[in-house]
């Protein structure tokens, strides 16, 4: 995509900054985008039905059409549920909304003339409302012509189109951003793969901020504190704490977390678990009533897991081990069993009609990572953890997943990213866990010279290179030291699975090296040589 001249972007990021706060709070329904001239129908091929799809809407309404494929990702992965609405009353893979505070299914309906009906049920006219909405943000954004080429230029329409404000608006466009940087690939059903390329990403924000701030008054400091109505929880219990209740949300994390926020929902849990990366939010206080279980809310702790019960690609292994320390800490200062009489499923709870989280839910791998084992329904090393779940070496390095880190990110993982850096040469100031301008910068200048892209995200490509870089020698079964430890790590960020960082050189390591070499389509041995360093130095 065209990018802007730089005193072109100074002068669009003052305006979008102010824009953007109105966008955010405005209400109604918005006039009808100016669409551009509709181009030809490409020809009927259901092999590549929903990649036609979003490149006629695209080129329809002028959006991006790998921002308008981010954005459906980020929403439903892209699996219209065959018109089923998710919880927040969204349908298909763009998500459209017809809840008391997100109508963007009748905004798709007023621009695009298509019946309610079909935009609830036929994929191509939902992703044609999709870009009619973001479009008609970008429209009332005053984005042109030029600027609407720029990737970049549409985070704000972005952040509306989450039907949230402020913190959790943000957090959403820069979800949809980090898979813009990082590229992505999915098979939809029917077979059909839709696919984004990785590209250096730089939004412009304005006054947008995903800065939280921290829970009051909880067990598990790095959650966000995003308060629900207060229509959708009572003060106080009536009834001790003595239980954790698994849900899936049936939508995405953001419209999850918003739609605690509407008044008119009447539902909320404790904590929201995302996908992607494991983040946490909490909306209502351990000590407070949240409606998620009918008969078990007074005595029970709610935690809702992004995604879909009927689609087990959202349930990750990031997702499932930040959960279960999630779960852990809670167990341990509640005095909770962690059994599975006490950690129970929605289905599970009396007086529910529900049915999350659902036959895919891998109980065996939770309740594993809950009771303290990292190998648990992944294969990993036994015998101890250098790192546990979600926990950190000791030389705060070593992590049993990798989170995805921006500007405004704290903890443990910026310090490591943050010493890696200045070990490599990269100035990211004092190491002190606060992810600053320094730290950006540090970033950015490290991505461009690795050839990564370089929007200053540290997703799995910049953890996967600052983690493996270093020396090359080869490895094999057998062998250990400071640079077996290394390469478990680097593997850890570029599998996404855990491989403990125990400086052993065993089976399990063997087997990840095997799963990295083919995915990097290198000669497969299981042992490590100069190739296999080099993808892993290059972030692959």
């Amino acid at each position: 995509m065209p990018r802007r001249a730089a005193a072109h972007t100074g002068r669009r990021a003052s305006v979008l900054a102010a824009l953007a706060v109105t966008a955010l709070t405005a209400t109604g329904t918005p006039a009808a985008a100016a669409p551009a001239a509709q181009p030809p129908a490409p020809p009927a091929d259901g092999r590549h039905a929903m990649n036609q799809a979003f490149v006629r809407a695209a080129g329809k309404f002028d959006v991006p059409r790998d921002l308008l494929a981010a954005v459906g990702y980020g929403e439903t992965h892209l699996d219209g549920h065959t018109g089923r609405p998710s919880q927040a009353n969204g349908y298909g893979v763009m998500h459209l909304a017809s809840n008391p505070a997100n109508r963007t299914l009748e905004k798709a309906a007023h621009i695009t003339g298509e019946p309610l009906s079909r935009l609830r049920r036929d994929t191509a006219a939902n992703i044609l409302g999709g870009a009619a909405v973001l479009r008609s943000y970008a429209d009332r954004l005053g984005l042109d012509g030029d600027e609407r080429d720029d990737i970049d230029a549409w985070y704000p329409a972005v952040a509306q189109y989450s039907g949230t404000t402020g913190r959790t608006a943000a957090r959403y466009a820069d979800t949809v951003y980090a898979f813009l940087a990082q590229g992505f690939a999915a098979t939809v059903p029917g077979g059909e793969r839709i696919s984004v390329a990785a590209r250096p990403v730089d939004p412009v924000k304005g006054t947008l901020s995903a800065t939280a701030g921290r829970a009051p008054i909880t067990p598990y400091p790095s959650a966000l504190w995003v308060p629900a109505d207060s229509h959708n929880f009572t003060v106080g219990r009536t009834a001790t704490i003595d239980k954790v209740i698994i849900h899936v949300t049936q939508g995405s994390y953001a419209g999850s977390i918003k739609w605690f926020q509407d008044p008119t929902a009447e539902v909320s849990a404790h904590y929201v678990v995302r996908s992607s990366d494991g983040q946490i939010t909490q909306t209502v206080r351990d000590s407070d009533t949240a409606y998620h279980a009918k008969q078990a809310n007074a005595s029970a702790l709610g935690i809702e897991h992004e995604g879909y019960i009927d689609d087990p690609s959202w349930f990750t292994d990031t997702m499932y081990r930040a959960s279960a320390a999630l779960t852990r800490a809670l167990c341990d200062k509640y005095g909770i069993p962690k059994d599975r009489a006490h950690i129970i499923g929605h289905s599970e709870a009396p007086g529910t009609d529900h049915t999350d989280p659902g036959r895919y839910w891998d109980w065996n791998r939770y309740m594993g990572f809950v009771e303290g084992d990292s190998s648990s329904g992944s294969g990993n090393s036994t015998g101890g953890s250098s790192s546990g779940s979600g926990g950190s070496s000791s030389d705060g390095l070593g992590f049993a997943s990798y989170t995805l880190l921006q500007s405004g990110a704290s903890g443990a993982q910026v310090t490591a990213v943050q010493q890696l850096l200045n070990t490599q040469g990269y100035a990211a100031g004092a190491a002190d866990g606060n992810f600053d301008a320094a730290t950006l910068s540090a970033v950015k200048a490290y991505q461009t010279t690795r050839g990564l892209p370089a929007g200053g995200i540290v997703g799995p490509k910049t953890w996967t290179a600052l983690l493996s870089a270093g020396s090359t020698p080869t490895l094999r079964r057998g062998d250990s030291g400071a640079d077996v430890k290394r390469l478990q790590r680097s593997l850890t960020a570029a599998l996404g699975t855990t491989v403990d960082a125990v400086g052993t050189f065993g089976p399990v390591t063997a087997t990840a090296v095997r799963t990295y070499q083919t995915r990097q389509g290198l000669a497969v041995t299981g042992i490590v040589s100069s190739k296999t360093w080099a993808a892993l130095h290059a972030g692959r």
